[in-house]
């Protein structure tokens, strides 16, 4: 007894031994990338410069590009927070991940990309009706979308509830391919593009920064604050707070938690909803499987900024998008390696890895059910 409890020891003293050193690594990476970077700026011809770029001098970012970065990561990091809100909502309130949720994003990129087509057709995404057939566009996708999420809980989820969570969480993974499949029959496994914005849209405006990223910023962060005032002010908003806490206590208080749980379906659905017709208004192109990887990065979004929290949800989503637009030019560039555009998608997950390795509850923390901190 005593040798296992002593190897089992070890073994923990081992493990912890080898995190410090990659906990370490990867803090000294990135000190060493900043510096560099900070270096390359001052004098582009530095020795550690032309060591790491084969005796060629490194490229100085200007001002107008690094504001770009910026600009881009602000705005796909707010469409990655609108995204986490419902993975956290969700889990939360289940205590399991949607992988799903990713397609309830891509439905309302869809139906922004069917309805944006009509209005061009009828000459209204142009001029004066821009405005307002954006706004009904977002409305329209925002209720497709809730009722993607209403019918997949009241199908997939509702009748599992009380299994063991890796059974609803093989589900979320079966409605996910489901709902691509259904949408490559539907319209084609082909990208679908949507109309081309009008060019006051595409001009410069506030520092240089393109109206249509200040539009998905300020949307997103409306959208944000509404479900903040949401959940905290309204008495719909308190009862999902009950409900995430302990269903069965919110239950003798009279709160009838399957419409609570449907709410909250419904609410994370709406915000995936916005997040796709603002996908679809900066990238202008969609495809069945375009909400795998923005559903994965949100997923990886909530989790750094804490499961079940909210703000860290919205906090994560800017952080992860900002990680992904600066870190391969600011931390990677200046250390020689090559590609680095190609190279997002590891950042997003090192992030998520370096975020674990110090602090595993979150940047914020996570908000549990009294179920799951048992």
């Amino acid at each position: 007894m005593t040798t296992a409890m002593r190897a089992k020891g070890a073994g923990r003293t081992n493990v912890d031994r080898f995190l410090t050193v990659l906990r370490v690594a990867l803090l000294g990476l990135i000190a060493i990338g900043l510096l560099a970077f900070i270096w390359q700026q001052i004098d582009p011809g530095n020795a550690f410069a032309k060591w790491t770029h084969d005796g060629e001098e490194a490229r100085r970012l200007s001002w107008a590009q690094f504001r770009g970065l910026i600009v881009s990561g602000l705005s796909q990091g707010a469409m990655y927070g609108l995204i986490a809100l419902g993975y956290s909502m969700v889990y939360g309130v289940l205590g399991f991940i949607n992988f799903a949720h990713g397609e309830v994003f891509m439905v309302g990129a869809f139906t922004g990309f069917i309805m944006s087509n009509k209005f061009d057709e009828a000459g209204l995404w142009e001029g004066g009706a821009f405005i307002p057939m954006v706004l009904i566009t977002v409305i329209v996708a925002t209720i497709v979308a809730m009722l993607t999420a209403i019918i997949m809980e009241r199908i997939a989820y509702r009748p599992l509830r009380g299994s063991p969570r890796l059974i609803p969480l093989i589900t979320s993974i079966g409605v996910s391919f489901f709902i691509q499949n259904a949408v490559i029959l539907l319209f084609g496994p082909g990208a679908k593009s949507y109309p081309r914005n009008p060019d006051w849209l595409q001009d410069k405006w506030i520092f240089g920064i393109e109206g249509v990223k200040i539009i998905v910023i300020i949307v997103a962060a409306v959208s944000m604050a509404g479900l903040w005032w949401f959940v905290e002010r309204t008495k719909t908003g308190k009862a999902m707070r009950a409900v995430a806490e302990d269903k069965e206590i919110a239950s003798l208080m009279g709160i009838d938690v399957d419409r609570t749980i449907v709410t909250t379906f419904a609410v994370g659905g709406a915000m995936a909803g916005i997040a796709g017709m603002l996908w679809g208004l900066l990238f202008r192109s969609v495809i069945a499987t375009t909400g795998f990887l923005p559903g994965i990065k949100a997923f990886t979004a909530a989790v750094v900024g804490g499961v079940g929290n909210l703000g860290g949800a919205m906090a994560g989503g800017v952080s992860l998008g900002s990680a992904e637009s600066l870190a391969p030019l600011v931390l990677l560039e200046p250390l020689g390696v090559e590609g680095v555009s190609q190279l997002r998608d590891a950042v997003a997950f090192t992030l998520l890895i370096l975020v674990l390795l110090i602090k595993p509850t979150g940047l914020f923390g996570e908000r549990l059910s009294s179920e799951d901190r048992a």
